[in-house]
């Protein structure tokens, strides 16, 4: 088939598969960090205060977000001027590069000072090239879904991640089970990394496959230059902003859920690996079923209801739930607040992200995508491991992180309540949209 033509349904579904495979290498690696950050703080930041190196390993965690807006602008454009299927290419070879200088770097003991320069240097590396790995996954989804499906389509990109967040848990439990804590802080926490470096190679010949969009292919106008890219992000600076907003919850909620879970779960609650683990597994599961739900439903209803609704049911129960939680810190009470988190946040981003594709100018809508969620990343999601464990330490309130998370719901609230109005009112918001 001629990469102009129409591409059917079956060809759109092994699509879905193939671009969505590198979004599995990204969390894959992004939550074997959080996971082992215990470890990681003790292989490259021995500063002899075990709390004190758990909040250096995971300020190096959040550090990578920092790259993500650069990468989305710098990315972003490539991807939007050399195509979707070139730019997701070099997007997933520069994450595998990352990823290989942080599961084959020596620890302190044997390197001095080059051990965390290098860990700080491959989470950089890995921040730039997420910067714009989910947006020009999400647009490619966009472009190519079929007519009244988009958020359905769109959803995948974020439960491709609940696969790589499930597969991670279920490793780490039969490390558990198999390895002493001794060992473990040793060598250890090193097999989830390699195991990633292996599938490196597949990722690589399932995304060489993908065919670029026809929408891409059909753009009448595109960015010249990175100059241009500025230029048109810039004129589009309110959109931007107000996608960074809706971002915002979806971002801060998934790394409360996920990464942050282990640590919080050992650290906050007590509880032992193997509970906490399961725990991470079943929230996975539940990430993977609720984020198609919502943009199916989304689909059916519109963008906005689910995107008002869930940040004003967030702002109601999550400081409750979590006072509930450890009050008597239990697995099954863990279990039944992170699956009510997972249900949220599966709802909200279910109708986020074609929302997000749908505002932005088609010209820079890689950039302009991208640039809005890395900020929200940046900024609140990507910190919220340290952020919640910095609250914990300075208030002794173990269900501190449900305030972080409620601020993370007022602002997506807002922002909502804003792009609603925008549209109503019939602005650059609505001439942007992509077919339906």
């Amino acid at each position: 088939m001629s990469s102009g033509a129409a591409i059917t349904r079956q060809e759109k579904i092994g699509a879905v598969l193939r671009v969505t495979s590198g979004n599995f290498l990204e969390q894959y690696d992004f939550f074997v960090y959080g996971y082992y950050a215990t470890y990681i703080a003790r292989a490259f930041f021995p500063l002899g205060n075990p709390t004190a190196s758990l909040m250096l390993s995971l300020a190096t965690f959040g550090v990578g977000f920092l790259m993500r807006p650069l990468g989305a602008v710098v990315l972003g454009a490539f991807i939007d001027r050399a195509g979707r299927r070139t730019g997701l290419i070099v997007t997933l070879a520069l994450m595998a590069a990352g990823t290989l200088s942080i599961a084959l770097t020596p620890g302190y003991a044997r390197i001095g000072m080059a051990a965390p320069l290098i860990i700080v240097l491959g989470r950089l590396l890995q921040g730039f090239s997420a910067g714009a790995e989910l947006g020009g996954v999400s647009v490619y989804l966009a472009e190519i879904a079929t007519p009244g499906h988009r958020g359905f389509y769109c959803a995948w990109q974020s439960a491709s991640q609940q696969i790589a967040v499930m597969i991670a848990a279920l490793i780490g439990v039969g490390l558990a089970g198999t390895l002493s804590t001794a060992q473990m802080a040793a060598w250890g926490w090193r097999v989830p990394l390699l195991i990633g470096c292996a599938i490196i190679p597949l990722l690589f010949w399932l995304r060489r496959s993908l065919q670029e969009t026809p929408a891409f292919e059909h753009m009448s106008q595109r960015a010249h230059d990175l100059r241009d890219v500025w230029r048109m992000l810039a004129a589009h600076w309110p959109i931007v902003l107000i996608g960074m907003g809706l971002a915002v919850l979806t971002t801060t909620t998934f790394y409360l859920i996920t990464a942050y879970t282990p640590t919080y779960g050992r650290h906050a609650l007590h509880l032992g690996s193997f509970a906490v683990l399961m725990v991470t597994l079943c929230v996975g599961a539940s990430n993977f079923v609720w984020l198609p739900i919502g943009g199916a439903i989304s689909d059916r209803i519109g963008r906005y209801p689910l995107l008002l609704l869930i940040p004003v049911l967030t702002i109601v129960t999550a400081y409750p739930a979590l006072l509930w939680l450890v009050a008597a810190a239990s697995f099954a009470k863990l279990l039944a607040v992170l699956l009510l988190f997972s249900a949220f946040f599966g709802l909200y981003n279910g109708a986020m992200i074609p929302l997000l594709t749908d505002i932005m100018p088609p010209q820079v809508r890689t950039a302009g995508f991208s640039l809005a969620f890395s900020l929200a990343t940046a900024v609140f999601g990507g910190f919220t491991p340290l952020v919640s464990t910095a609250l914990i330490q300075s208030t002794g309130n173990r269900a501190a992180p449900a305030l972080w998370l409620s601020f993370a719901a007022v602002i997506s609230l807002a922002a909502a309540l804003l792009a609603r109005r925008q549209a109503g009112e019939g602005t650059a918001m609505a001439l942007h949209r992509l077919p339906s």
